[in-house]
C-alpha cells in the first residue's frame, strides 16, 4: 500500500524532486545547526570561567529579583506599599499642608533607627531640625544639604525693579536645582547611605520640570544593584518611568489653634487672626508601583501632629 502513490506518480509523468543540499532551505538549517553549536560551546567556555560561572543567558532569566523593602516609619504606609525599596526611586508628591514633610521626617528617623547614614538634599533650604527631633531623627546620622547661594549678600535683599531684573525668581531656582544635580550626582557615587532624600516640595513646578529626563535616567541607574532608598518629595510627578513608585499624599486639617494680633492692627481687616496647624489627617493614595508586590489597596490614612504641639 505504500508504494501506491510512488507508481501513481510515475504512471502520471510527474517528475521526482530529492531535497539538494545547495538548496537555499538546507542552507539556512546548516547555518542555524552551526550557530546553536557554535552558542552551546561559548557558553560553555563562558561557565568553566571562575569569575563567569555565574553568568546565566537573559533568555533563562524566569525569575527577577524583588528589591528589599524597608519601614518608612509609618505602619499604614507601609501597608499600602510595602515599605521604601532599596535600590529604588520613590516619589511622593502633594501640594502644601499635605503631609510629605511628615513622611519624609518619618522615613528618616526610621533609617536612623536601623543605624544607617542618611543624607538629606534641601533645595528651598525648608528643612526644620527640631521637627527631625521631635520624629525621633538620631541627627548624628543625617547629612543635612543646604542648596543656596555659595556667598550669600549681607545686605538685605532689595525690593526695587532694578534687582528683580537682575536676579529674576527662575534664575535663582535653576541654581539652586544645579547644584541639586550635582550633589545628588556624588551622594549616589559614595555608595554609602541607607536613604538619600531630595526635598523638591517649595520648588515651583514650572523650575522642577526643567530637570532634564537623563538626570533622572542617571539617577535610577545609579542606585540600582545597592542597599539606597532613593526618595524625592515634590508637588507633581516629574520623574516619570524613572521611579518605581508613586505615592500621592494629601491633608485634611483636623484641629487648629487661634492667635489674636496684638499692638498695631492688621494691615488685612478680613484677616484678624491667624491659625497654627495642630493636627491633620493624611491620605496616601499609590498611583503606581514598578514592584512585584500587589497591593490589596489602594489608599491609606493615618495621623500627623505638629512638633510645637507635643
Amino acid at each position: 500500500m505504500s508504494a501506491s502513490p510512488v507508481f501513481l506518480s510515475a504512471a502520471m509523468g510527474r517528475p521526482f524532486i530529492f531535497p539538494s543540499p545547495f538548496s537555499p532551505r538546507a542552507i539556512a538549517e546548516k547555518t542555524a545547526n552551526r550557530t546553536a553549536n557554535k552558542t552551546a560551546e561559548i557558553l560553555a567556555q563562558v561557565g568553566a570561567m571562575p569569575k563567569l560561572g555565574a553568568v546565566v543567558p537573559a533568555s533563562r532569566l524566569e525569575v527577577r529579583l524583588e528589591p528589599e523593602m524597608v519601614s518608612s516609619g509609618i505602619p499604614q504606609l507601609d501597608s499600602l506599599t510595602g515599605g521604601l525599596a532599596r535600590g529604588c526611586l520613590t516619589e511622593i508628591c502633594g501640594t502644601a499642608s499635605s503631609g510629605r514633610t511628615s513622611v519624609l521626617l518619618f522615613a528618616l528617623a526610621r533609617a536612623t533607627e536601623r543605624g544607617e547614614v542618611c543624607a538629606l538634599v534641601d533645595s528651598s533650604d525648608a528643612f526644620d531640625p527640631a521637627s527631625a527631633a521631635a520624629a525621633g531623627m538620631a541627627m548624628s546620622r543625617l547629612l543635612w544639604v543646604r542648596c543656596g547661594d555659595k556667598q550669600p549678600s549681607r545686605k538685605p535683599p532689595s525690593s526695587s525693579w532694578k534687582n528683580r531684573r537682575q536676579n529674576p525668581p527662575g534664575q535663582r531656582w535653576e541654581s539652586q536645582l544645579g547644584q541639586m544635580l550635582k550633589v545628588t550626582d556624588l551622594l549616589l557615587q559614595s555608595n554609602g547611605f541607607g536613604m538619600i532624600a531630595l526635598d523638591l516640595g517649595d520648588i515651583p513646578v514650572e523650575s522642577a520640570r526643567r530637570i532634564p529626563l537623563a538626570s533622572w535616567f542617571r539617577f535610577r541607574r545609579a542606585v540600582e544593584h545597592t542597599p539606597t532608598a532613593l526618595l524625592v518629595l515634590e508637588q507633581q510627578p516629574i520623574a516619570g518611568s524613572c521611579s518605581s513608585m508613586l505615592v500621592k499624599v494629601s491633608g485634611k486639617k483636623l484641629s487648629a489653634v487661634s492667635y489674636q494680633h496684638s499692638g498695631n492692627p492688621p494691615l488685612h481687616l478680613e484677616l484678624p487672626h491667624s491659625e497654627l496647624l495642630d493636627q491633620f489627617e493624611i491620605t496616601a493614595e499609590l498611583l503606581r508601583s514598578r514592584l512585584e508586590r500587589k497591593p490589596a489597596q489602594s489608599a491609606a490614612s493615618f495621623k500627623s501632629r505638629a512638633a510645637w504641639a507635643g
